[in-house]
């Protein structure tokens, strides 16, 4: 699998339609290509009598379609639909086949609530953040996020603030990091507060409330110098031109150091 798409069969005239990510494909390596990087977000609404009939009308393959219908009717699992799909073309290498079977055991392995939660992150990184905060507030729900996995209600509250603040809803944003933060007290949560509470009220209220909850001096130094690198002027200053830069930014540092 390479990093462009070479076609080896027929090209549809008509797409399908992925809803949760709302793209249409045109191909089986495109479907493929889909499948593949994104495992959490198989499920019904893309799984359906509507992509059998078009497998077998638009990429005249009516033996996969025969296969497909005989797996959807019982669906259970993603691999009972990515094999068949992903054979019909030999579309992995045996080192990524391997590496596909690691990645699908260990989803199968979760609880549905980390399932959810994985499926919630990936409609993140697709920019898809109305479905995304909706399978997060589901998630909050529950009342055995904690004895899942320690810290997971911290994970959703931040990445629920995240999602809000690409919405550009500062105040729900504000209000589910400061959540994440009173839960994990951490570091990276404490600046996603402060900066995203900066952003929706004046200097003076900011420096009132990083001064009433004991803000080490250190931590507000780096925020100025993380803000000044971003937006490139000499005050903390955050605005509506700069802020979507920043916080992804920093959604994405803070990912990589907690792994949420």
């Amino acid at each position: 699998m390479s990093g462009y798409i070479l076609c080896q069969t027929k090209r549809a005239k008509l797409p399908y339609f992925i809803e949760n990510i709302s793209t249409n494909v045109y191909s089986i390596e495109e479907l493929c290509y889909y499948l593949y990087h994104n495992l959490y977000l198989i499920d019904q609404t893309i799984m359906n009598e509507g992509l059998c009939s078009w497998i077998q009308e638009e990429l005249e393959l009516p033996a996969l379609a025969a296969k497909l219908r005989s797996k959807i009717s019982k669906f259970a699992s993603a691999e009972d639909i990515v094999y068949p799909v992903f054979k019909e073309i030999n579309y992995l290498t045996y080192e990524e086949l391997k590496e596909l079977n690691v990645r699908l055991q260990k989803m199968n392995e979760e609880t549905p609530a980390m399932r959810e939660k994985q499926k919630a992150d990936a409609l993140m990184e697709n920019e898809m953040y109305v479905h995304a905060i909706q399978v997060y507030q589901n998630l909050l729900e529950r009342e055995d996020l904690e004895e899942i996995r320690e810290g997971m209600t911290e994970k959703v509250y931040h990445n629920l603030g995240c999602a809000y603040s690409y919405l550009f809803q500062m105040e729900k944003a504000t209000e589910y990091f400061r959540k994440a933060y009173e839960g994990s007290r951490s570091r990276e949560a404490l600046e996603a507060y402060l900066i995203a509470f900066g952003m929706t009220r004046t200097s003076s209220e900011y420096e009132k409330m990083a001064k009433s909850i004991g803000t080490e001096k250190e931590v507000l130094q780096n925020i100025r110098e993380r803000l000044q690198e971003f937006s490139k002027t000499p005050e903390l200053v955050v605005n509506k031109t700069n802020m979507d830069e920043i916080l992804t930014r920093l959604t994405r540092e803070y990912h990589r150091s907690t792994g949420s």
